[in-house]
């Protein structure tokens, strides 16, 4: 985590603290940026959709908790979101009230392809106590948690695949980890990404997970790794932070566009084949010219040259570069009315025409969940800045998960929302058009099964649909099973500061 001892201390579990919600009712952070304490607007949500799940809950012999976990307790929060903030998702009122036109909507979207280029679980045997300050799970609404009492489970390989695989529309999945300075640190190393893609290939009886090789640019035999990594465990892609360790002040942090140290790499990745190389930029905690150093290196200005040095390669932009809301959410958003500009998202979305490349895209893990919560217009402007900038055939889907829990909400928001008609106006942005159009299509799949080679594996007649997990899954829900609604991260406790 990157939060110090003074900024822990102002947050709290999410899981503990949140209600059972079907969207997060204020900003979730995974540890890496201190959240917001909860805005009025979020407060009203959370009442509205409390209102609206009595209400419609009660006709249908449901009590809140049951209401909130079904389709119509998820349309009822994009329903709440809009009488708050304004009309911003798509919902039409009949899905909240209607259990069939609810499960209509779901059926109708259930086999749309979803390729997640951001996922994270933790290794079993970690041992750093550091994390279960993430949460514990409730025990008030599970006997068994109260039974066997807090541990690392809920972060782990079991409830990573049920919170992702079969409480969510995700079809295929990219696990990823982060370096570290120090051993002790690291959640998942590159052998166990490597074994955790084989088991759950093989066990699904097709391709449904990928993996990085994490890269620590600068550590003694790094370049090494490297190889070792094409020789034997023949990762999907590389994952570096550019930051060094996220977890304290490195001693290696670098830049992408440093020929003397970075170059060698790519012609190793080049020479390999294994050209998706994904970086961890923006993000960066409350007071980071005080807590990070080197924290420039977060900035996306590192990007464009070496992109334009690299063109066999592409530079997969994690988080968009998006840097977090360091104050209220509508001073941003003002500003980007105003000026048109969203630190350092803007910079990222001017890097292809400044530059002359087209091997560069935005990742959306983390910045679209954060701000559709916030502030639906914001989530939209980020879209429109990325999608008019670099194309929407350059953004790709990732929802950080499983920290903020199933990512079915993060997937159901960004098929609802839509760019409000004076902000394409205003800003040039063309609508995101159908849930199922080829906008989102290939926002949610299509561009990464490009990069990653996995255009058969998510065709509808592909192995998926009738593989171990599909099946599995199929029982699953005909058992009765429903997401948890639990979001794993921190939030900000009441009345404390960001």
């Amino acid at each position: 985590m990157w939060l110090t001892d003074r900024q822990r201390r102002l947050v709290a579990p999410a899981d503990e603290t949140l209600p059972r919600t079907p969207i997060p009712t204020r900003m979730v952070s995974n540890g890496e940026f201190l959240p917001l304490p909860q805005t009025p607007e979020q407060a009203r949500v959370e009442r509205t959709l409390a209102e609206l799940a009595d209400r419609n809950g009660r006709p249908l012999g449901l009590d809140r908790r049951r209401f909130l976990a079904s389709a119509t307790g998820l349309a009822s929060a994009f329903l709440a979101l809009n009488q708050v903030f304004g009309p911003v998702f798509t919902v039409a009122r009949a899905e909240t009230t209607d259990p069939d036109a609810a499960a209509e909507r779901a059926t109708r979207y259930r086999d749309q392809a979803v390729v997640d280029v951001q996922l994270h679980f933790i290794r079993d045997d970690y041992a750093w106590d550091g994390i279960l300050a993430l949460g514990t799970y409730a025990a008030r609404w599970n006997p068994v948690l109260e039974r066997e009492g807090i541990s690392f489970e809920r972060f782990k390989f079991d409830n990573f695949l049920r919170e992702v695989y079969f409480d969510s529309d995700t079809r295929i999945g990219l696990i990823s980890a982060a370096p570290a300075d120090h051993g002790d640190n690291v959640i998942l190393n590159n052998d166990g990404l490597a074994e955790a893609r084989r088991l759950v290939n093989q066990v699904a009886g097709s391709r449904r997970m990928l993996a990085h090789a994490v890269i620590a640019p600068g550590q003694p035999g790094w370049l090494d790794e490297i190889d070792r990594a094409v020789e034997v465990l023949k990762p999907d892609g590389w994952k570096g932070y550019t930051l060094g360790d996220p977890f304290e002040d490195s001693r290696w942090p670098w830049r992408l566009d440093d020929a003397a140290l970075m170059y060698p790499a790519y012609e190793r990745m080049v020479k390999a084949g294994v050209r998706n190389v994904c970086i961890h930029k923006g993000l960066l905690p409350e007071d980071y010219p005080n807590v990070f150093k080197h924290w420039r290196h977060a900035m996306v200005d590192d990007v464009g040259q070496a992109a334009r040095d690299w063109p066999q390669l592409n530079f997969i932009i994690y988080h968009s570069g998006f840097r977090p809301l360091l104050t209220s959410p509508q001073p941003l958003l003002d500003a980007f009315e105003a000026q048109g500009q969203i630190d350092w998202v803007t910079d990222l979305a001017a890097v292809p025409a400044r530059f002359g490349v087209s091997n560069v895209y935005a990742e959306l893990g983390t910045t679209f969940g954060s701000c559709a919560i916030t502030h639906p217009r914001l989530a939209a402007a980020v879209l429109g800045q990325l999608v008019k900038g670099m194309g929407a055939d350059h953004v790709v889907w990732g929802t950080d998960s499983v920290w903020y829990g199933s990512p079915q909400w993060q997937i159901e928001a960004f098929r609802r929302i839509e760019i409000p008609e004076d902000m394409q106006a205003a800003h040039g942005f063309a609508p995101l058009g159908p849930p199922d159009g080829p906008v989102r299509n290939a926002i949610l799949a299509g561009n990464a099964a490009r990069l990653f080679g996995l255009e058969r594996d998510i065709a509808p007649d592909g192995a998926w649909r009738d593989d171990l997990l599909s099946r599995t899954k199929a029982d699953y829900l005909a058992a009765g099973g429903q997401p948890s609604n639990t979001f794993y991260g921190f939030v900000a406790r009441a009345g404390g500061r960001s």
